[in-house]
């Protein structure tokens, strides 16, 4: 049987985007911690693994886009995001996950979190 950390860890692909590669990342280990949490709280779980794969998905597809659906979908990854963290924070709290191996999504979503700011509120032209 396959181990779906192995698995997915071996799946990431870069793709020179970092808006894409970052939340990527973030989300595989979110996904793998979440796969790992006791029955009382999988439905935390699931909301880490379906807030998760929302930020590189939203982030994605919001890249094809112009204009206002562009922001909207980046608004979705940006809020998505900030759940993830809580909902980590969540079964990090509950001890239902290790805080150490979810310290490096905590950051990583963070550092997602500040790119999606960025991408949401461009510097202004002089």
């Amino acid at each position: 049987m396959n181990n779906p950390e192995v698995t997915m860890q071996q799946t990431a692909q870069q793709t020179g985007f970092d808006a894409l590669d970052k939340p990527n990342e973030a989300a595989i280990i979110a996904i793998s911690l979440a796969m790992r949490v006791p029955a009382p709280l999988k439905s935390i779980a699931d909301q880490v693994i379906r807030s998760a794969s929302s930020v590189p998905a939203n982030l994605a597809e919001g890249r094809g886009r112009s204009g206002r659906d562009r922001l909207h979908h980046w608004r979705i990854a940006y809020g998505s995001a900030r759940e993830v963290d809580t909902h980590l924070r969540l079964l990090v709290g509950t001890r239902a996950i290790d805080a150490t191996q979810s310290n490096s999504a905590l950051q990583l979503f963070d550092d997602v979190r500040a790119i999606t700011w960025r991408l949401l509120h461009p510097p202004l032209s002089r």
